[in-house]
């Protein structure tokens, strides 16, 4: 095989799109990405206090643009954006990187998670609200959430007393 050859067909493999599998981000891709401002010493003044995400979320035309990336780079060009979520691995709910403007990486903490998936948005949503709840009242430390939401948020609450 010339190098030609070999260069086209490495360059038309699509073997570097990121891939979710089971409904979880590609680690790879998307690891997840704490915002640094976010500590276990300061949980009861950021994201324990009611509106803390929303004052940091960044507006709906930076989220739909980076969702627009991340679902290119997850090969899901040509698919209706309604059907994805600009999800943050690690939700700002729990210290994740919020958005561009923040001293982390946003892009390493956002990817599109399917709505309709038997373990979907709504699903994980769930989920993070218990984690919440947890670093909250002092049952799980930030760390530790943050944790179990990067790396696999549908076990995120094994463990854990009082979980739906």
């Amino acid at each position: 095989m010339t190098r030609l050859a070999i260069f086209l067909v490495l360059v038309a493999t699509p073997a570097l799109a990121c891939t979710s599998v089971n409904g979880l981000p590609d680690p790879e891709c998307t690891p997840g990405a704490p915002d640094p401002r976010v500590t276990q010493q300061n949980v009861s003044v950021t994201i324990c206090v009611p509106g803390y995400s929303k004052s940091v979320r960044p507006p709906v035309n930076v989220t739909n643009r980076m969702k627009r990336q991340v679902m290119q780079e997850y090969a899901l060009t040509g698919q209706d954006p309604r059907l994805y979520e600009g999800d943050h691995d690690v939700s700002i709910e729990l210290g994740g990187c919020p958005g561009p403007d923040a001293p982390c990486d946003f892009h390493a903490n956002f990817w599109p998670e399917p709505w309709s998936e038997p373990d979907g948005a709504h699903q994980k949503d769930v989920v993070e609200n218990a984690l919440h709840r947890a670093v909250c009242s002092g049952k799980l430390s930030l760390d530790d959430a943050q944790h179990r939401i990067a790396t696999d948020w549908k076990h995120a609450l094994d463990g854990l007393d009082d979980h739906p």
